[in-house]
């Protein structure tokens, strides 16, 4: 009896300690990886409390654990029949609930042989079909990361094998690849380039238009895809949105340099763990103009955003959730001659609905609307109009899912998409001789897509994922067959290797397939609309060694073959057709004639070396070394506009418990960067004196490399945990050095010299977060 009432004091003590810090809930569900199906009886632990503190799942797979003390945890995972897992970095403050979904795969040991577990640690992809070169991110990273500023492109940009060319925008260069490979997914469906000023065909911009109120964990992905992805050559950002509370109302409100913004989220009803959720954000960067930070130049630049999620669990078999985000920005330039006007706008709605058939099988069907609408106007003041551009793309998507777990062993997904797709695409300019249009053309289009593909775990050590993608452009009717493998063998208990190979297509932009040129009787034709699809061989090998559950040292090696890139005709006259390729652009939109002849090769190895924010400090280190080449018209292989060469990032934070107990936190951030700097075109000087204006020696294509890049950027803020509200103050400081990296060359018809034109310099960003 005393042993009972000593339990129960103690329990108190227990109880009281943490009653006199703020403290929140933390809940969740733990499901099957392969069939989506609840975890009964899972342990889910606390590790970084003494005593420990958990919760088990119920029937449903839900957990609760009340009262956890703010601040960083990690947890641990366990079920009967099931490989651990393990979270960490997970964040509890006071502001918000914590909801987490975890998956667990079902184990299995062969009478013969010793197990071997390949857990689910920090870092690996929430696909468990990705076998290389892929990685999850959490979108405290996208917060935490110095230079970040809550985008997940930016953010992506300290990973190995990623590159930018251009501060003032997130493009992303994967492994010496154009930012056009890139493939944007969100909650399963294919959606256009999610960025604020993105210019056509591109798949970045200056300014994210995600808000990480509403992103949950996602996917980030490199090479060697698995075969539910297609129409993607370098990269797959694989994004998810997650659920809002269904229990309670919960508000974050965040003002700063870069604008407002606003979410909510809550329970639908009384019952039935439907919710919502939903955010805006208005912003203007003129303000940083007012604090006498000129990167704009003349131009004023403006943009909103926002994005929502209802998710809706109908019964015990199936959700119905819909979803969106939407975008406008705007900016305008007035000189003493011209005006500019640049729009870039986009919205995107989708329905997805699951439907679980058995304890084994799923089917998952999406409806989604995406339109983009992107216009570029300049008007001489007085004069007529010499350039406009307007470009619109509307995409009416309809996809359906099957993935059935056949046991332990084995499971087949499969599945297929239809895209519709609307255009209507005009382009008009005098900027190299006589006004004419370039591009008139509207019409509809469809791009179909078919995917099969199976995870067979064929001893407890070794994971084959198999499959093939199938793509078929109704506008010219070519298409692919793309078989894809992968490969995980967990050689021990800490080390792993793995490998992946497969081919890779993807369409050119609708606005290059029409572009016209001039034929016979003074008519146009479309120049290009027999292009076939771009493809891209990939092989990756890798080695993956965890010391600790917090400690991982990746390296991969690989190599890309590309081919049926554009590049110009036989019969090209232009040195720009016949030194370049596509496989150099950027953007999407091209009046020139193409042929799909070109090739290319990419090839290379990268380091990671990262250590998880535990013990209040992470680490991470990521090298790539690497080579991109192309061969054009002339038959002469080149270093391509990418081929950086080198990139070497360093992470580093550190966060501090401060206050009377210990509950707020303050934290420092700092990231270096070096890589190799952009190639260009050498500039031919005397026939710039000669015409006043840049001319480029294109025999030389891509051949002068830029001064190496360097930046360093530094974040701190200041979190205050209060009983039922949590404030955050920031500062993110881009460039602290105010390095001014060399960004392209240009011809002075003053000075009649080549300048090098500079990169952004320092950049304070300052943010005050609230959430209740």
């Amino acid at each position: 009896m005393k042993k009972y009432i000593l339990a129960l004091i103690a329990l108190a003590v227990f109880s009281l300690a943490y009653a006199q810090q703020p403290a929140q809930l933390v809940k969740g569900h733990v499901i099957d990886a392969e069939s989506r199906q609840p975890v009964i009886g899972a342990n889910v632990i606390v590790t970084t409390l003494n005593p420990v503190m958990g919760g088990t799942t119920d029937e449903e797979g839900a957990f609760r654990i009340e009262n956890v003390p703010v601040g960083r945890h990690s947890f641990k995972i366990t079920s009967l029949g099931y490989d651990d897992a393990f979270l960490q970095e997970i964040a509890v403050g006071s502001g918000k609930e914590v909801e987490l979904s975890i998956k667990l795969a079902e184990s299995f040991r062969s009478l013969d042989e010793v197990v071997v577990k390949a857990q689910k640690e920090n870092g690996a992809p929430l696909n468990d079909m990705v076998s290389v070169s892929g990685r999850s991110f959490t979108v405290d990273q996208t917060k935490r990361f110095a230079a970040s500023v809550n985008d997940p492109a930016r953010m992506a940009l300290s990973f190995a094998g990623v590159a930018t060319n251009d501060d003032g925008g997130n493009q992303i260069i994967i492994r010496g690849n154009s930012p056009k490979g890139m493939l944007w997914r969100m909650e399963g469906v294919e959606i256009p380039n999610p960025n604020h000023f993105g210019e056509e065909g591109s798949s970045g911009g200056g300014i994210s238009a995600l808000s990480a109120n509403v992103l949950g964990n996602s996917d980030f992905l490199t090479g060697a895809f698995p075969a539910e992805y297609g129409n993607a050559t370098s990269g797959v950002f694989d994004l998810k949105l997650r659920n809002g509370n269904n229990e309670k109302r919960e508000y974050a409100m965040q003002a700063g340099v870069l604008g407002l913004d606003f979410a909510a989220e809550g329970p639908i009803g009384g019952k039935g763990g439907a919710s919502y959720l939903a955010n805006y954000r208005y912003s203007t960067l003129s303000v940083l103009s007012k604090l006498g930070l000129n990167i704009q130049g003349d131009a004023s630049t403006d943009f909103q955003d926002g994005a929502f999620k209802i998710h809706v669990p109908s019964d015990d078999k199936s959700v119905v959730t819909v979803w969106g985000i939407g975008g406008i920005s705007t900016s305008k330039e007035n000189t003493s001659s011209e005006k500019e006007v640049f729009t870039s706008n986009r919205g995107i709605l989708g329905i997805n609905y699951l439907r679980y058939i058995n304890n084994k099988a799923y089917v998952e069907s999406i409806i989604s609307y995406a339109g983009t609408k992107v216009m570029d106007e300049t008007d001489n003041i007085g004069k007529q109009i010499s350039y406009r551009q307007s470009f619109t793309n509307q995409a009416l998507r309809i996809s359906s899912l099957f993935n059935y777990k056949l046991n332990a062993r084995n499971t087949f997904r499969g599945g297929f998409i239809i895209n519709h797709l609307d255009f209507n695409l005009f382009d008009r300019n005098n900027e190299d001789g006589p006004f004419r249009t370039f591009l008139d053309q509207r019409g509809t289009t469809q791009l179909y897509q078919a995917y099969g593909q199976l995870k067979s775990r064929i001893s407890p050590t070794v994971t084959i994922n198999a499959g093939v993608h199938g793509m078929l452009l109704g506008l010219n009717n070519q298409f692919s067959i793309e078989p894809r493998l992968g490969m995980k063998w967990a050689v021990a208990p800490k080390s792993t290797i793995s490998f992946g190979a497969g081919l890779h297509s993807k369409t050119e932009s609708i606005s290059t397939y029409f572009a016209q040129v001039n034929a016979e009787s003074g008519k146009t034709a479309a120049a290009n609309k027999d292009l076939k699809l771009m493809k891209s061989a990939h092989f990756v090998t890798g080695y993956e060694f965890r010391p600790t559950s917090s400690w991982r040292i990746l390296t991969e090696a690989y190599y890309q073959h590309h081919y049926h890139v554009p590049i110009g005709s036989a019969n090209s006259t232009k040195p720009y057709l016949l030194h370049n390729s596509q496989i150099n652009e950027i953007s999407g939109f091209t009046n020139d004639s193409l042929v799909s002849d070109g090739t290319g090769r990419s090839y290379g190895v990268e380091l990671t070396i990262e250590k998880s924010l535990t013990g209040g400090i992470y680490l991470m280190s990521t090298t790539s070394l690497y080579q991109s080449k192309y061969t054009g018209r002339d038959g002469i292989e080149r270093n391509s506009r990418f081929n950086g060469q080198f990139v070497q990032n360093v992470l580093a934070g550190k966060e501090w418990k401060v206050g009377k107990n210990k509950t707020n936190v303050f934290a420092a951030n700092i990231k270096l960067l070096a890589s190799g700097g952009n190639r260009v075109t050498p500039i031919d000087l005397e026939k710039s004196k000669q015409t006043g204006k840049t001319e480029l020696d294109w025999t030389k294509a891509y051949s002068q490399q830029l001064p190496h890049y360097f930046r360093s950027d530094i974040r701190v803020s200041y979190t205050k945990n209060k009983k039922r509200t949590a404030s955050t103050i920031s500062l993110d400081i881009q460039n602290v050095t105010n390095r001014l990296n060399a960004y392209e060359q240009t011809y002075d018809p003053t000075d009649k010299v080549v300048r090098n034109t500079t990169q952004t310099g320092l950049i304070p960003v300052l943010n005050y977060r609230l959430e209740f």
